[in-house]
């Protein structure tokens, strides 16, 4: 794989500041893209990694926008394109995830995931494509999980939102890949995040074949290929990356 594979290109990380987003804002930095670092509530944490970037030798630069509110992230979109000049991958990380059971589920607890991972999904998709046609095409990769196909125990709404995710990410493959536009998502298994720990405690390692937890750092490689080259001829897909726990 070229170093600098993705120089030229500008990349929008949502969710950025910490876990996935952090380790994928450094790795398509270091493959040369421009880093687009989304964040809505940890500023601190997604200048640090801008930072780490511009002392690196790369391009970044923080963008604080909560990407559920459909004119914040239109604004946002619109935002990079007269600051950077174009726009050629979306990564769509951001999402909430809680626990509760089902029946005790309130409509706001409900709409919590939708309004991150659908709804926002949906405000940036719709403006970040109409960018990348400008320059020919692009590449929009998002983060659902095993719980998108498997289901979950108190988290029926995230499983809800995240399933929903693939859908639209098969939709925009089929309705923009003859126009350069390709989308495909990743399902990570249990990560090692700060997030995840003591979710990831309970269920332990021994159901995932390789023994262990997955690093952020093994997604964001992923992200990074499919945005290059290397993953031109391939759209509409869900790649599982969860050392084995998940297999199809």
């Amino acid at each position: 794989m070229p170093e600098k594979e993705l120089a030229g290109k500008v990349a929008l990380i949502t969710g950025a500041a910490k876990n996935i987003g952090r380790a994928t804002a450094l790795e398509l930095a270091r493959a040369g893209a421009t880093v687009a670092v989304n964040t809505r509530y940890s500023v601190q944490e997604a200048l640090e990694v801008v930072k780490s970037i511009q002392e690196a030798g790369g391009r970044a630069q923080c963008f604080v926008a909560d990407i559920a509110d459909a004119a914040a992230a239109k604004a946002m979109v619109a935002q990079i394109g007269q600051q950077l000049g174009r726009l050629d991958y979306l990564i769509l990380n951001a999402s909430v995830r809680t626990e509760k059971p089902f029946l005790e589920l309130t409509v706001e607890e409900w709409r919590l995931p939708l309004s991150i991972s659908l709804d926002g999904a949906f405000y940036l998709t719709q403006a970040a494509i109409a960018l990348m046609l400008e320059k020919g095409g692009g590449s929009i990769v998002t983060l659902g999980g095993m719980m998108s196909l498997s289901g979950a125990k108190n988290r029926i709404h995230g499983s809800v939102a995240k399933h929903g995710l693939v859908g639209l990410t098969r939709g925009i493959a089929r309705e923009f890949g003859s126009r350069g536009i390709r989308a495909n998502c990743i399902a990570p298994g249990q990560m090692n995040t700060a997030r995840a720990s003591g979710r990831a405690e309970r269920t332990g390692d021994s159901a995932i074949p390789m023994g262990r937890k997955g690093e952020p750092e093994e997604i964001a490689t992923v992200i990074r290929f499919l945005c290059g080259e290397g993953a031109s001829y391939l759209n509409g897909q869900t790649i599982q990356v969860n050392g084995g726990q998940m297999m199809f």
